[in-house]
């Protein structure tokens, strides 16, 4: 299957944030999955290196808007690219190709990936699939929405966000996720 990463492009190779990514890339590649990440640095580069390290295949979504941006080019460990001119295009394109997603800690680039593909799938434009999202930041900030916008909020849209306090259990989750 495929399991997209969302992640910011903040972690450097061997702070805790990278390493984390890097090995949920690894699980995820030493379980089948292929790895379909946005292609570029920090989490997806993390993300791209354990799976391919690992033996796993790994697609990176890239488009013109982040190069002529930010001046970048796709990752060393991204077998398979899917080039894209638009940031949008881009997005919808690792949201569509998913299986499942897994958000690791990010900036305004993770929330956008996050909400978009929730907002799909509440609207039933894009099927349900599971979407884990890791760390205590993103729990909290869930539950602060969802207190803030209580009514706005109904039980079942909460209910397609899973949360994992680290990337085994992210990984732990995903594997009961897509067993049931």
């Amino acid at each position: 299957m495929n399991i997209s990463v969302f992640g910011g492009a903040q972690p450097r190779p061997d702070s805790p944030e990278y390493e984390d990514a890097r090995l949920l890339g690894e699980m995820l590649a030493r379980r089948g999955h292929t790895v379909l990440t946005g292609g570029y640095i920090g989490v997806m580069e993390a993300a791209s290196r354990g799976a391919h390290e690992a033996g796993g295949h790994v697609i990176g979504v890239t488009c013109e808007d982040i190069e002529s941006w930010r001046k970048v080019s796709k990752n060393q460990w991204v077998k398979e690219e899917w080039r894209r001119k638009t940031l949008l295009d881009r997005m919808q394109a690792i949201i569509e190709g998913c299986d499942a997603a897994i958000a690791m800690p990010g900036g305004l680039g993770t929330l956008a990936e996050i909400s978009v593909m929730w907002n799909l799938m509440a609207v039933e434009s894009l099927p349900r699939r599971p979407l884990i999202l890791v760390g205590q930041g993103w729990q909290a900030t869930l539950d602060q929405f969802f207190s803030s916008f209580e009514s706005y909020m109904p039980f079942q849209q909460r209910d397609s966000l899973s949360f994992a306090e680290d990337v085994q259990r992210a990984v732990d989750s995903l594997d009961s996720l897509l067993v049931g």
